[in-house]
């Protein structure tokens, strides 16, 4: 069998608390920089395009049923570059008006081919605008055949990592907003990667925010319990990796970092 190896970008970035435009102009940014050096799969940290505090500042009427204006123009950039982008931004349901803590998956010809909703919300304080997702269904995302998505805390319930793996997933996806600290990381994604035998792949988030501050915070590929890479920056950044989708492993332990 032929090698196949595919470029991936993670956007560690600092998005502005509730400064929605400005975050989305950095995010479209992002993306086109890192299409620009070859990266066919992007993925943004959770709730990169409003911050994790914003529900105080701004509410929660600008959220409105995808696909919305900014999310139709990411899908027309997505296609314009031939990128895939796992695009997290907060979903209402249309129907019931629930509002939901969302990774979308954009492929390469501007389609939305599917979504996660975070299932680990916490019901107080930041996230109590969002209500659990009740599901855990891994996507087809070429060169990969299953992807399972997590988002953040969803990696603190090892049940949701094995669904995945038990329904096809070849590869975990966690878009974060976890800092250091007190209640930070203590081998969550490790953990996720031993039940499952999965590899993952973490786009976290620096900067600080109201409440936490993220500029420690690392982005990191896991497999097999270990650490492959641990990345990390004081502001917003891209990280681009090499990965062997064949081996199911780094191709090259070199990364490439874009400053923007």
């Amino acid at each position: 069998m032929p090698t196949q190896t595919m470029r991936v970008a993670l956007l560690h970035l600092a998005p502005i608390p509730a400064d929605v435009n400005g975050n989305r102009r950095l995010i479209e940014r992002a993306i086109s920089k890192a299409a620009d050096v070859g990266a066919t799969w992007i993925i943004t940290p959770e709730l990169a395009v409003c911050g994790y505090t914003f529900a105080d500042r701004i509410g929660t009427d600008w959220i409105v049923s995808p696909p919305d204006p900014w999310i139709t123009t990411v899908c027309r950039l997505a296609a314009r570059l031939h990128v895939t982008v796992f695009l997290s931004h907060p979903e209402r349901e249309s129907r019931s008006n629930t509002l939901y803590n969302t990774v979308f998956v954009i492929t390469p010809d501007g389609a939305i081919t599917g979504k996660h909703r975070k299932v680990n919300t916490l019901r107080k304080g930041s996230e109590d605008w969002s209500s659990p997702g009740d599901r855990a269904t891994p996507i087809p995302v070429p060169p990969v055949r299953r992807v399972g998505i997590l988002i953040c805390a969803d990696a603190c319930s090892p049940g949701i990592p094995e669904s995945f793996r038990s329904q096809g997933a070849e590869l975990l996806i966690s878009s974060a907003a976890w800092a250091p600290g007190y209640h930070g990381p203590q081998g969550e994604w490790e953990r996720c990667s031993v039940v499952t035998g999965l590899p993952l792949f973490v786009c976290n988030r620096t900067g600080s925010d109201l409440t936490l501050d993220f500029t420690q915070a690392e982005s990191v590929v896991v497999k097999d319990g270990r650490r492959l890479l641990s990345l990390s920056s004081e502001r917003s950044v891209i990280f681009v990796i090499e990965w062997n989708v064949t081996a199911q492993h780094l191709a090259t332990p070199a990364y490439q970092r874009i400053e923007l």
